[in-house]
Formats: structure tokens, sequence, C-alpha cells
């Protein structure tokens, strides 16, 4: 794995956290609020920070998608992780391991114990 994806599935997977927590801490925590009191005026804001983060989400996993040269059905995969509520946090584990199997594989190469 050469730096440029490395660092483009690091980002993805420092994005893929606060997105996989926006939905369910800000959104719905919002709507119950907003339905047992009159604080009406926070459901915009919340709104907008976890559409925020879920464009960047996609902006990063399209560059992942390019750079790394995942299949479609593992990009469409996260997509649809990161519309499932508390899904991002399962793609934030496999995008962990995918980023320590890369490190372990550029090792290897860089050590001349597997060829590339």
């Amino acid at each position: 794995m050469d730096i440029k994806t490395a660092s483009a599935l690091h980002r993805l997977r420092l994005i893929s956290l606060p997105e996989a927590l926006s939905f369910p801490a800000l959104l719905i925590f919002g709507s119950l609020l907003m339905r047992v009191s009159d604080i009406d005026f926070l459901m915009p804001p919340l709104g907008m920070i976890h559409g925020i983060l879920f464009t960047i989400y996609v902006v990063f996993l399209l560059d992942v998608w390019i750079k790394a040269k995942w299949p479609l059905k593992r990009v469409a995969f996260f997509f649809l992780l990161a519309v499932i509520p508390f899904g991002g946090l399962y793609g934030d584990k496999l995008l962990k391991q995918y980023e320590a199997d890369g490190v372990i594989a550029a090792r290897a190469r860089r050590e001349g114990t597997v060829s590339a």
C-alpha cells in the first residue's frame, strides 16, 4: 500500500466514527428533545452537522475507492453502513483491520519477504 492510499484510508477511518455517532447522538437526541420540550431551534444546526459529516465521509469513501481500487461491492457496503444507525461503528472496526493489513503488507514488501 502506497502512502497516498494509506493516508486516504486513514482519513476515512478518522471521519467514520464521528459520522457513525452523529446520527444517533445528534439527530435522535435532538428529535426527542424537540418532542418533549419547546426547543425547536436545535434541529437545523444538528442536522447540518450530521449532513456535513456524512458528506465528508462520502467524499473520503470515494477517494479510497479510487486510490485503493476497492470493488464496488465494498464501497456500497461501507456506504450502507454509514446510512444505518451505529453501522459506522462496525465500518470503523473493518477500516482499522484494512489499515493494519495494509501496513503489514507494506512492511513485508519493504523487507523483501513478499514480492509486490
